[in-house]
């Protein structure tokens, strides 16, 4: 979906946002909020630049407007794969916007994360999934690595992946999986206006993710092995 048709969806009071060079920021209207936006556009990959102007946004946001939400909107093809953002270090970019959005949750800002097109591997990590609740569009695109990568590093044939796919969701592509998971808070559909003031509102600081991928079925050690390591017990025997 075209950011500005989105945009018109999910800020009905009124927005006003700027594209720059796939770089989404500026505000919106949200029930009786003010929320600060950022983003991402055209399947942009995450280079230094974009990683760097989105921590930015989100230090401007922290320093100028005490606790106004943030809302991310979600669409890359993942990180940039190039020599030069690797030789200037595009994982400390990376890792320092996700730090930013950790600051800006300290301070009290709810940050909401909308993946409204693509969302893969790294690009999504250090926006979407840093936000207190990561919610998508039905027809988003998400995933970590596509089978066929993903079977070239693992060395597993891809028709076993793809097998794999339907049963495990960690394998497997899609919006409804990472629900499944517990990357998803959920999938909207409707009003996507009103989903947002009930995000806005519903917003938590606490990581919940791993007990929704046990509710869920679709992660179903992860908060088993935390429970037993803050209790002490073996994680092995259970």
């Amino acid at each position: 979906m075209d950011w500005n048709a989105l945009a018109g969806l999910l800020f009905p009071q009124g927005f006003s946002i700027t594209e720059q060079e796939h770089f989404l920021s500026g505000t919106a209207e949200v029930g009786d909020k003010t929320v600060a936006v950022i983003g991402t556009t055209g399947h942009t990959p995450i280079g230094i630049e974009i990683a760097l102007a989105q921590a930015q946004a989100v230090l401007r946001t922290v320093r100028e407007h005490p606790q106004r939400p943030i809302v991310i909107l979600v669409d890359t093809q993942g990180q940039r794969l190039r020599h030069r953002d690797e030789m200037l270090g595009i994982n400390s970019y990376m890792a320092h916007l996700g730090k930013c959005i950790q600051l800006a949750r300290n301070r009290g800002h709810a940050v909401i994360a909308l993946v409204y097109d693509q969302a893969l591997s790294g690009g999504f990590i250090t926006s979407g999934l840093m936000a207190d609740a990561c919610y998508a569009l039905p027809d988003a695109t998400i995933r970590v690595m596509g089978l066929p990568a993903m079977a070239r590093i693992t060395k597993v044939p891809e028709e076993q992946l793809t097998e794999l796919a339907k049963e495990n969701p960690v394998f497997a592509p899609g919006p409804e999986n990472y629900v499944r998971m517990g990357g998803l808070h959920a999938i909207w559909s409707g009003d996507y206006a009103a989903k947002l003031v009930q995000a806005l509102n519903e917003a938590d600081t606490r990581d919940e993710r791993s007990a929704l991928g046990q509710q869920r079925g679709g992660r179903k050690w992860a908060q088993r092995v935390m429970d037993a390591i803050v209790d002490g017990h073996d994680v092995s025997a259970t």
